[in-house]
């Protein structure tokens, strides 16, 4: 006779059983409503858990929830699986001790802290390559010649978004900042202005660090020829691992904070001499605006390097901007073609805890 752990439909826990609060929550989040009382508390209230249900809360609270990022790639602190059931080592706090032992003999699995492989944490060749700048032009070609070139074709819009613009009516302000304010974001660099555009809008948003209380404007921008820009959102095929990949490089480059954007900086100044446009590249907000996870692993491996469909998975995950070199409005090789307020009417926040220590 089959039981109730056999059964891989059969509920085990409910979101009621828990103690820790942020663990309650996102339990009730990942359950289903089942009429009939938990089998582990007797509760009718709760959403019910099944072994499959409890290995995925057990993967976003523990795991996803003790994500740690560093300056390059990142790693969680906590794994589980079925081989170190009875032998967990981690160190919770004391409201999370009971929920541990019921998450472990529901889904017969135990904790343990994970040590990364390095590649995780930047520890990528090319990367590395990259912030030493006696080597950087020679991965920058490598760069110019790997990826593809696309075409921001002749009266194709993207969105540029400004806040409390001095004229909001005004073509003009929505051309690249003046040259000499130049040198303060991603891919500009003293001298050298970057008009940063998006088909997002709700990425163009983020990328302003708008707020409800700001004034926001949205000029819908269309090229007046075709625009030959190089593609860092293309997902290289490579035959090599992690460790050499340029394409995981260009990856954790673009989820990199402001101490990344020398490197950027120079790909930028090599692409225009190169003779291209502009550049298409990943926005550092992709994985908040998708729901995607950094450096997700099997068994240790990339899935954007070994996924079955590695490009297709990389494209889910990935929000393409783009940054049109000099002043673009200007010399008249983008117009504007309508400019709107934007007003934010509703903001929501879509996120799941984590442990506090470990």
């Amino acid at each position: 006779m089959k039981s109730a752990e056999d059964d891989i439909d059969a509920a085990l826990l409910c979101s009621a059983c828990f103690v820790d609060e942020g663990l309650r929550i996102d339990a009730s989040k990942h359950g289903r409503e089942e009429q009939g009382d938990c089998p582990n508390c007797k509760s009718s209230a709760g959403r019910k858990l099944t072994k499959n249900d409890i290995k995925s809360l057990a993967w976003r609270f523990f795991v996803s929830g003790t994500t740690v990022l560093g300056n390059y790639g990142g790693a969680p602190a906590i794994q589980f699986n079925e081989d170190h059931y009875g032998k967990s080592d981690i160190y919770p706090s004391p409201w999370l001790k009971g929920d541990i032992r019921l998450i472990e003999e529901a889904a017969k699995i135990g904790f343990f802290h994970y040590g990364p492989r390095l590649w995780m944490v930047g520890e990528v060749e090319p990367l590395k390559d990259l912030q030493d700048a006696s080597k950087r032009l020679r991965v920058i070609a490598r760069v110019l010649t790997e990826y593809p070139e696309r075409i921001l074709a002749k009266d194709s819009a993207f969105y540029r978004i400004r806040v409390g613009p001095q004229q909001p009516d005004d073509p003009g302000e929505y051309d690249s900042p003046p040259t000499q304010l130049a040198g303060k974001g991603r891919l500009d660099s003293i001298g050298f202005p970057v008009l940063y555009g998006s088909q997002d809008i709700d990425i163009c948003v983020h990328e302003c660090r708008a707020t409800a209380e700001d004034e926001i404007f949205v000029a819908t921008l269309k090229p007046e020829r075709d625009l030959r820009l190089l593609d860092l959102t293309h997902v290289l095929k490579e035959e090599v691992t992690e460790f050499e990949s340029l394409d995981m490089a260009i990856h954790m480059l673009f989820l990199a904070r402001s101490h990344s954007y020398e490197i950027s900086r120079t790909i930028a100044l090599s692409a225009r001499d190169a003779g291209f446009d502009g550049v298409i590249y990943p926005s550092f907000f992709s994985l908040i605006r998708t729901g995607g996870r950094p450096f997700e692993t099997a068994y240790g491996l990339s899935l954007r390097q070994f996924h079955p469909q590695a490009e297709e998975y990389g494209r889910a995950f990935t929000i393409p901007n783009f940054a049109l070199f000099g002043r673009p409005l200007e010399n008249r090789s983008v117009r504007v073609h309508c400019i709107n307020r934007l007003v934010l009417t509703q903001i929501g926040y879509v996120g799941h805890f984590g442990p506090v220590i470990y």
